[in-house]
């Protein structure tokens, strides 16, 4: 059995894992605005709408979920909540976009 990551993710790393046929879900937990302004896809869920609603995305509790955010700490606040009702496998994106855009995404 794999081994179970719940940490960070680098933008490395996430650029050539999502550069093979997708095997994660993208949770995006900046504000919609900051999404619709440059994002790189996934699911779109605010930081504060994931902390009230977390049912939602109950489907997801045994794959493998990377969060991300503009700098890395919101995800990681959801990276924590998620693992706290039950997730199995979240990453954060370390770094968040602006990090990924560093690299030239």
């Amino acid at each position: 059995m794999a081994e179970i990551k719940t940490t960070d993710i680098s933008p490395a790393e996430f650029m050539e894992r999502n550069s093979e046929p997708i095997t994660f879900v993208i949770i995006d937990v900046r504000e919609r605005i900051e999404f619709q302004t440059f994002n790189i896809g996934g699911q779109n869920i605010p930081l504060g709408i994931l902390l009230k609603d977390p049912e939602e995305l109950e489907d997801l509790k045994n794959k493998e979920v990377i969060v991300i955010c503009q700098h890395g700490l919101r995800s990681e606040t959801a990276r924590r909540f998620l693992l706290m009702k039950g997730f199995k496998n979240v990453r954060n994106l370390h770094g968040g976009i602006l990090a990924l855009r560093k690299l030239n995404y």
